[in-house]
Formats: structure tokens, sequence, C-alpha cells
């Protein structure tokens, strides 16, 4: 159940943990349906692309073909860096070389569906009394022993732009349990609404014909370190998070995963999509409406 306490909680510092929000039994459904997904994957070897959150090598990994932008009403799939020989060949076991799966899962599989339309997520998006609210996207995310990439400083109206800010939500469901060891999140607790929260920097697609297919607009700030606390969240928590807080992860120099299961949603009835963003909705995935 969630509280008016928390979200209470998630207004004022942007981020809220909900302890037990899932089963583990409906976590270990969605891992096991990813299993399988990795089992039939066949991605052909000039599609490879391997994930980062650094600016440059984000927009030239996904920005060199349209895998990456076309994948908003599909699954794919999403790498670790250093993970292929140059020849394209995979170093590791294929299900150990992923960063991620995205970015419709919630709409594609029914296991995921299930779960991101169920009636306790619908409880949350009217706890915070959004109106209209739609799936915009979803990912599941590995974060491997070992290799699992670093997640820089980030708000996520830089990739998910909306008018007004303020009009997305991120679900960050914990698979297995996230530690500081395996790469938990880490937050600056009221960063959305400080007196500099609108986003200096925004990741949009480039005009046609231009290359790369994507590119960055104006300036991440810096963050100190010392302003981010750790979020740990046992297996089947929840992490609700505001589309304005500040928030990373550190590489998984650990032995241990740190699978989750992630998807955002959109307040659409004042709430505007931009046009510009990476991700657009299709004639044959229009954004869908949480409340059915």
């Amino acid at each position: 159940m969630f509280t008016d306490d928390q979200a209470a909680r998630f207004l004022e510092f942007g981020f809220v943990v909900v302890e037990g929000f899932f089963t583990v039994k409906e976590c270990d459904s969605l891992r096991t349906r990813i299993s399988e997904i990795i089992d039939e994957m066949d991605v052909p070897q000039h599609l490879l692309t391997e994930f980062s959150t650094q600016e440059k090598e984000q927009t030239e990994a996904q920005g060199n073909t349209d895998y990456f932008l076309s994948s908003g009403d599909k699954i794919r799939f999403f790498f670790e860096k250093g993970v292929f020989d140059s020849k394209g060949d995979f170093l590791l076991p294929k299900e150990k070389s992923l960063n991620k799966i995205g970015h419709a899962l919630h709409a594609r599989e029914l296991a995921f569906k299930n779960l991101t339309f169920s009636p306790k997520v619908k409880e949350v998006a009217q706890k915070l009394d959004l109106k209209e609210p739609v799936i915009v996207q979803s990912m599941y995310i590995f974060k491997q022993p070992q290799i699992g990439g670093e997640v820089t400083p980030h708000q996520d109206a830089t990739f998910l732009y909306t008018e007004p800010l303020g009009s997305i939500t991120g679900f960050w469901i914990a698979i297995e349990d996230a530690t500081e060891e395996n790469g938990c999140l880490w937050f600056i607790p009221g960063s959305h609404k400080a007196s500099s929260a609108g986003i200096t920097r925004r990741m949009v697609r480039s005009p046609k014909g231009e290359y790369p297919l994507i590119k960055f607009m104006g300036e991440e700030r810096n963050y100190p370190d010392d302003e981010f606390i750790s979020v740990p969240v046992k297996k089947g928590g929840l992490i609700l998070i505001h589309g304005q807080v500040v928030h990373k992860s550190a590489l998984n120099t650990s032995d241990k995963s740190r699978h989750a299961y992630t998807f955002h949603i959109m307040e659409s009835r004042d709430g505007h999509w931009s046009e510009e963003n990476w991700l657009q909705p299709t004639p044959e995935l229009p954004f869908a409406p949480l409340y059915t």
C-alpha cells in the first residue's frame, strides 16, 4: 500500500522508497521471462550497440544508427562497453554482456504489462493526483557484476522532456537487492525543487539529415559528491523518482548483479511531450493510458 506519508515524502525529497512493492514471486517472474528473451535474442552484428551515459560515448553509440531511436515501440538490446572483440563477437556470455533491454517491455511482454498496469501502480498514481497518466517507456537494467556501467548524475527530464516540467515520474523496482556494493541509486534530496531545479541539458533528436542522430543541448551542472545520499533497497522494493531530482549510480565492481525494472509515466492532461525527444510514440504504440 502506498501511504499519504510516502506521497508527502516523494513531494518533499523528489524520491521515496516503498519496500515490498512487488513480491518476490513477481520479481522472479520478470527475471525468468527476461532469461527467455535473452535466449531468443538475435541482434544483427552491425546493430550491436554499447550503452553509456558518458555524453561523447552516448552520442557516438546510440546516435550511430536508428536502432536506439526506433526502440520506443520495440524490445531491443543494449550492451556494456568492452564486451565485443574487434570482430564484434562476444567476449563474455551474452547474458553477462547486456546493459539493458528496452523500451517497450510494458507493451510487448505480458509479464511486464501485468505488473506495469497493476492496481498497486495505479494506486500510486492516484495518490499523486495524476489524472491522465500514460506509460512512455520501460527498461530492464542488469548492472552486471564487475562491469555494470556507471550512470552519471542526471535528471530524467533531460532525456524525457515535457512542458511543463514535472510531468514525468519514474518507477524503479529492484528485481534483486540493490546495495552500495553492487551499484544502488544515489540522490540529492530536494534537488527537484531547488532554485536551480530546471534542466540545463537535453538529449534531442538531430534534425533530419544530420549525424549523429542524437545530440545534447546545454551542459550538465557539476554536483558535489557530498550532496548525494545512497538509497539501497531490497528485492521487490520501489523507488519512486521525480523527473527533476538529481540521481546517479556507480560502476558495479562487486561480484553480484543488480537487476531492476523501471518505467516512466507522464501526466498527459496538462503535460506536452516534446517532439524533439529521442523517444516518440508511434502509430503502432501510442503512449498507453495507465488507467485502463
